[in-house]
């Protein structure tokens, strides 16, 4: 049976993706200063011309890469937390998840953290979706009582210590690549003394 020729439709989100993954991996790897409209279609296979099919310019790009690099990495950490327990074990097996993603796509890093200063936009949709969906998990911990009952002010306040504790933690091993299992098992210690029961 003959393979259907995919649709217009079809043509046109992969040619959305392949723009995406080519931006994601230059920027990955030169920062978005350094990142071109051209490298970009290079790399991904198309016409220089094609790129204002799908954006208006080099910055409406940069203001959609990182929320979709993140997407990606969230929907890998959901993955990995499949079989993963619940409380503290579910909080150090999606912390060692992230090591992994960082580990496995050594460019997410740059995406994030330079997107403060060239697409902030980005970056605070980024840090507003992470923390959203940290604060549902940590409020799903407080109605089985792993952690305790604490008002929204203070659990947001919470979730942003631990993305900085994770964010901080990642920027002190990155240039060798790989978080230790010694980062992580303190990162556990710490979350089991302080917030967990």
């Amino acid at each position: 049976m003959r393979k259907a020729k995919p649709s217009r439709e079809e043509k046109a989100q992969q040619t959305y993706l392949n723009l995406m993954h080519a931006a994601a991996d230059i920027v990955g790897e030169y920062g978005y200063a350094a990142t071109t409209i051209a490298k970009i279609t290079e790399a991904a296979g198309v016409a220089h011309g094609t790129f204002y099919n799908y954006f208006k310019d080099r910055q409406g790009l940069f203001d959609v890469l990182l929320p979709f690099v993140g997407l990606q990495m969230t929907d890998q950490i959901t993955a990995d937390l499949v079989e993963a327990g619940t409380g503290i074990d579910r909080d150090i097996a999606r912390f060692r998840a992230y090591c992994d993603y960082l580990r496995e796509t050594p460019g997410f890093y740059r995406v994030l953290y330079e997107a403060e200063v060239f697409a902030p936009k980005a970056h605070d949709e980024h840090i507003r979706r992470l923390s959203d969906g940290y604060i549902r998990a940590l409020k799903r911990a407080m109605a089985s009582n792993d952690i305790r009952e604490m008002p929204d002010a203070e659990l947001e306040a919470t979730v942003a210590i631990m993305l900085g504790a994770r964010g901080y933690v990642a920027m002190l091993y990155k240039e060798q690549g790989t978080i230790p299992e010694s980062a992580i098992q303190a990162y556990g210690r710490l979350m089991q003394s302080g917030l967990f029961r």
